[in-house]
């Protein structure tokens, strides 16, 4: 009896011990998967953007000087940021291929003076605002040399003359070209939206070339000059895709800037870094008119 009952005894003990092993083991189990999820969740976490975030394209613009073999950067050139891909935007980024009025063409088209003309070449100027015209040029300019006359006559001051010279001269001559150049682009920016459905963000180059757009979502976006930029003889038009992944979003800026150039850029500082290449046409040669 007493046998039977240690063995009845010992084979409970044995059941016992095998559902607590087996709890054990179930526990411990349980905890290895728990720390696993945790793991991943946090990797995920590191990883992954939270809702509603935004991040920074930084953009610089460089371009070819005399051979290519260096470049400089694109100053006080306004760039804009179209949501969707090439693919989805071909029909309005085609409509941007359009015959262009440079400002040469334009200026000699209202008559002005070839040293006007060629003043406001050097400095890339769209109108006499770019830069103060200082005695050497209101002395070398035939339009500076009428305003500074008319404007001395009125104020008795050749110095305030001067300063207040923009006043004296004819608004075609002032801003006239600039006007023109907003006009054409407010009509494509207005196409543009249309077509995207969504607001165009635009930001201005500063003196090394470089911008940044920012608050930008991840997805896929287009950058564009929208209107054909002057350079040397050249007009450029850039149409660059570039996708903002959810890494990006991660930091203020990309570590490397989204680099966009012409086609005579060759400097070696820049070739292995250019993203995205401009369309380039020669500039129409338009002659005096008499």
């Amino acid at each position: 009896m007493r046998l039977r009952l240690y063995g009845k005894v010992g084979a409970i003990t044995e059941v016992i011990d095998f559902m607590v092993n087996k709890i054990r083991l179930t526990h411990t189990t349980s905890l290895l998967a728990l720390m696993c999820v945790c793991m991943f969740v946090a990797a995920h976490a590191q990883t992954a953007s939270p809702a509603g975030a935004t991040g920074v394209i930084r953009l610089r613009v460089r371009v070819g000087i005399g051979d290519g073999t260096k470049s400089r950067g694109l100053s006080r050139k306004r760039f804009f940021l179209i949501k969707g891909s090439l693919e989805a935007n071909k029909e309005v980024l085609q409509s941007l291929e359009r015959p262009i009025v440079s400002r040469d063409c334009y200026y000699r088209g209202i008559g002005a003076s070839e040293e006007l003309i060629a003043w406001l070449k050097e400095n890339d100027c769209e109108s006499i605002y770019c830069r103060e015209v200082d005695q050497k040029d209101a002395a070398s300019v035939p339009e500076f040399q009428h305003a500074l006359a008319l404007g001395e006559k009125e104020y008795g001051s050749r110095e305030l003359a001067r300063k207040w010279l923009s006043v004296s001269l004819p608004e075609n001559i002032r801003s006239g070209f600039y006007k023109r150049q907003q006009l054409d682009l407010q009509a494509l920016i207005e196409q543009t939206e249309r077509h995207s459905r969504t607001n165009v963000a635009s930001v201005m180059t500063d003196r090394n070339g470089t911008a940044y757009f920012t608050d930008i979502e991840v997805g896929v976006y287009v950058i564009s000059n929208i209107l054909p930029t002057e350079v040397n003889d050249s007009s450029e038009l850039w149409r660059c895709e570039v996708k903002v992944m959810p890494g990006d979003l991660a930091t203020a800026t990309r570590e490397k800037p989204y680099l966009i150039s012409d086609p005579g850029n060759k400097d070696p500082k820049d070739k292995r870094n250019i993203k995205c290449v401009s369309a380039e046409r020669p500039l129409p040669l338009c002659p005096r008119v008499p």
